[in-house]
């Protein structure tokens, strides 16, 4: 089994007198992750899983009678999929005050959803950690750096989801699985995409221009929509872990582009099965844009993982110079050129260099990735 980087972050918070709640996409290992965690603490624990009928009705109207016969003499309450049950937040908080013994531990697949849940009445009594698909890290320690460097196309055209890691020779028919009936599963079932088509052809559409800068009003025009239903169902992807925005950087230079953004998906396997693309990367003329997601994507799993708190942009002007990523912290800002054709000459612009003298830059080809994706 794979190891997680984010178990002793999450054993550090049990057992502190506050619920712990783990946020993540679809069969990204939320309840392995749990599994893997109960296995450390060893505690009876009761498990309840919110996509039950059963366990909804019966904890529609949570009290502390009914909680308390419910809990019995466990140590541990494990809700699996919590965001399915009505007034979670109310239960888990009476359990945290009320059953000061008990440790709860929740996972759930949407942010917008479970968060609304449980932001108000937990608010003060949990601690929150996001569990992403497995990092660059995770597999270098669980193989060696050497194994992993060797499976970069694979990475690139299939991604890092769990089971397409155990289960390789079958990963382009868990992908299409993926992308077809889970990703977007608590979207369809909270009725918020009214339209299910316009929704796939936004998808399908970001997908097709990653790396790309994003333009809301075009956008629309492509798939013939109102821009407001546009960036609703954007705002909907990344809510959900889809995708996530890079806004544009702008500091000291007058011709920084201020407003737009750049979407980019948190795993690149996903990209290909949206656009039903799984040629190898010497057949297809999108792989530098696909290593672009790539090291965006395992950057910001480095970083959560870490517990490093960083703002992530993009840089450009209106004279076209630009930068894939810039990275802004309290004490440290790094920009960041990504190529794969190392023969290439890729070189940071000038402008940004004098107007940021004091930033450190990287120039990262696909031989380059180890330091960047495990050192901070």
């Amino acid at each position: 089994m794979i190891g997680r980087k984010q178990i002793d972050y999450a054993l550090a918070r049990l057992f502190k007198g506050k619920a712990f709640i783990i946020f993540g996409p679809r069969q990204s290992g939320k309840t392995t992750f749990v599994e893997q965690l109960l296995d450390h603490v060893n505690k009876k624990t009761l498990y309840l899983n919110g996509d039950d009928a059963d366990v909804r009705e019966n904890l529609a109207k949570p009290n502390a009678t009914q909680i308390a016969q419910m809990l019995g003499d466990y140590e541990i309450l494990f809700i699996d999929e919590a965001q399915r049950i009505p007034d979670v937040g109310i239960l888990i908080k009476i359990i945290v005050d009320r059953f000061k013994k008990v440790q709860v531990i929740a996972t759930g697949s949407s942010a917008f959803e479970l968060s609304g849940k449980i932001n108000e009445p937990l608010t003060g009594r949990k601690y929150e950690m996001m569990l992403l698909p497995f990092s660059y890290a995770e597999l270098v320690n669980h193989t060696d750096f050497l194994t992993e460097e060797r499976s970069i196309e694979q990475r690139l055209i299939y991604g890092s989801y769990p089971e397409v890691i155990n289960d390789p020779q079958n990963a382009e028919e868990h992908l299409k699985l993926l992308a077809d009936s889970y990703l977007y599963k608590d979207l369809f079932a909270l009725e918020e995409v009214k339209k299910p088509l316009l929704f796939e052809k936004i998808v399908k559409a970001l997908a097709l221009q990653v790396g790309s800068e994003v333009n809301f009003s075009e956008l629309a025009q492509l798939v013939k929509a109102d821009q407001k239903t546009v960036e609703k169902y954007i705002d909907l992807l990344e809510k959900a872990f889809v995708i996530f925005i890079l806004p544009a950087f702008s500091g000291n230079v007058r011709n920084e582009i201020k407003k737009n953004k750049k979407i980019y998906f948190y795993d690149t396997g996903v990209i290909n099965a949206i656009t039903r693309n799984f040629n190898a990367l010497n057949n297809r003329n999108n792989v530098g844009s696909l290593w672009e997601n790539y090291m965006i994507s395992e950057r910001k799993k480095y970083l959560q993982q870490n517990q490093i708190e960083a703002e992530l942009f993009f840089w450009r002007t209106t004279q076209q110079q630009e930068i894939d990523y810039i990275e802004q912290r309290v004490d440290k800002l790094l920009a960041v050129e990504f190529k794969w054709n190392e023969r290439a000459k890729d070189k940071i612009p000038l402008t940004f260099i004098k107007a940021y003298p004091d930033a450190e830059t990287l120039i990262l080809s696909k031989t380059d990735r180890r330091n960047f994706l495990t050192v901070s």
